[in-house]
């Protein structure tokens, strides 16, 4: 499996709502950054490790939107790095808004397991979705 591969089915696995299995190819020690301002994490400070994962995103994310997926257009693929362009699509549940954000990627990858995810969105485009029940920059 290629690290590109590896990738395209983390994003399976968490479409699917599968967590166990996303969890499985995460180093136990794996940084995981959201864009600064992101409603989740407005500072920009990463997660570090699968626990803190699961409870702060995964459960979060997996609770509050329906039909989650990104739209991958570009993956770039290097000896240790997978960069993904695409597009983040679902809707908010709380809002009933529907999201359509311009997402990038960064992976970094070493003998098959995941070991950071860093995130730059259009964090503005989050907002307007979901700002409407307060989860603004209340972190």
């Amino acid at each position: 499996m290629t690290n590109a591969d590896l990738i395209k089915y983390v994003y399976e696995k968490f479409t699917q709502g599968d967590a166990q299995s996303l969890l499985a190819v995460f180093d136990d020690d794996m940084e995981f950054r959201l864009s600064e301002n992101h409603p989740y994490q407005p500072s920009g400070r990463p997660w570090v490790g699968k626990d803190a994962i699961m409870r702060n995103f995964f459960m979060r994310a997996g609770a509050e939107w329906n039909n989650w997926r990104i739209d991958v257009r570009d993956i770039v693929e290097t000896p240790d790095t997978v960069v993904v362009e695409g597009r983040y699509l679902g809707t908010y549940k709380p809002t009933g808004k529907r999201m359509d954000a311009q997402v990038c990627h960064v992976w970094k990858v070493k003998d098959g397991t995941v070991k950071s995810f860093h995130q730059y969105v259009d964090t503005a485009a989050l907002h307007e979705v979901m700002d409407a029940v307060g989860v603004g920059h209340n972190g």
